[in-house]
């Protein structure tokens, strides 16, 4: 039954592209800077710097061929791209009617994350091995159930609750069985991380209405509008604080019902109670270092808001749309991860006792 789930999940997600719509998305193409001439021009008495830049179309219809484009620096490194020979740079390029008019984008960064992609591959498979490749595996079908599946989901006006809950549920069962194999370990943390999301997801409800935030926590949130002004960020900033918690409460739930379920293994006399005094005592050292580190991180970043605060009043910065938003994240993640323990401690207990209990009877009956 399990089996033919996943293959379900797998055809979905080999047709779920077709949900997305695609809209009309002009293609950009790449380029290598050959040479940069710096240039200053006077345009009202203000005085601006350009960058002359030659470059050599890399793809496209006119691969191999070089233009002279204009790149104006303003002085604000927010807004400016600094270029230098043998950069490669990613172009937009536009049919006006009498040819093909090109403008610089950005500079390709993408071959960092490659190598860095690389790295983490390779030390996951290294020294998880087997499980490091299932882990591996897991975290690519994460990916694609959240391109694939949640983000055409909500595109197309699925609500986004539902779709974060759908996705949530399918990433960890992927995740649960492909690490912990089909069994009631798996099956317990499965249900510990369900039931402690659901309860993220009731409380971030009752956040986002309470504090009156708006959903809108940042330029992304504007551009997104921008694009689809027809989305309710309000829901959306719900299902983002659910999601980026998933992670953690995934680690707390396997541990939880890991841990239980070794103790069962080791001493099979032990009952639902024991089992469950067990798992809280394990879980209680594990929240300590596991909440740390989602507020950590959270933390890590909203560095540069927490340096803006140095500049603004403390009533007006704790009250700000953006901190309350990124701080209520915060707290929710921590509290889901609190209250995974004895979530996954009570249904642990209870399954894996229940599994133990008639592996022994089928060994007595052979």
């Amino acid at each position: 039954m399990i089996k033919k789930f996943i293959l379900i999940i797998f055809s979905f997600l080999l047709i779920s592209p077709v949900l997305a719509d695609e809209g009309n998305i002009q293609p950009s193409e790449l380029g290598l800077v050959q040479n940069v001439q710096y240039i200053d021009q006077d345009d009202n008495e203000i005085t601006q710097t350009k960058q002359k830049v030659t470059i050599k179309l890399l793809t496209g219809d006119f691969k191999g061929e070089t233009i002279e484009l204009d790149n104006i620096l303003t002085g604000n490194p927010y807004y400016d791209i600094k270029l230098k020979k043998n950069t490669k740079v990613i172009l937009h390029a536009e049919d006006n009617g009498l040819g093909v008019e090109y403008s610089i984008e950005d500079i390709k960064r993408s071959g960092t994350l490659i190598w860095l992609s690389f790295i983490f591959c390779g030390l996951l498979i290294y020294i998880g091995k087997k499980k490091g490749l299932y882990s591996l595996i897991s975290i690519a079908l994460t990916i694609l159930l959240i391109t694939h599946l949640l983000s055409p989901l909500i595109l197309i006006g699925i609500n986004p609750i539902l779709a974060t809950f759908l996705v949530c549920i399918l990433s960890t069962a992927i995740t649960m069985y492909s690490v912990g194999g089909f069994n009631a370990k798996s099956t317990s943390a499965i249900i510990g991380a369900m039931l402690s999301l659901f309860f993220a997801g009731c409380l971030s409800y009752l956040t986002m209405f309470t504090a009156h935030l708006t959903g809108f926590t940042g330029e992304n949130s504007m551009f997104l509008y921008t694009a689809h002004p027809e989305l309710d960020f309000i829901v959306i900033t719900i299902s983002t604080m659910v999601l980026a918690t998933l992670g953690a409460v995934m680690d707390v739930a396997m541990s939880i019902a890991s841990t239980i379920n070794e103790i069962c293994e080791i001493d099979g006399t032990k009952g639902i109670k024991d089992l469950f005094v067990s798992g809280m005592n394990v879980g209680r050292d594990i929240i300590g270092t596991m909440a740390n580190t989602l507020i950590l991180v959270y933390l890590g970043g909203s560095l540069p808001l927490l340096l803006l605060a140095e500049n603004i009043d403390l009533q007006k910065f704790i009250n700000l749309n953006q901190v309350v938003t990124e701080t209520a994240s915060a707290l929710i993640g921590s509290i889901a991860i609190v209250i995974c323990v004895p979530f996954t401690a009570i249904v642990a207990s209870k399954l894996i006792k229940k599994a133990s209990l008639k592996k022994e009877f089928k060994d007595i009956q052979l």
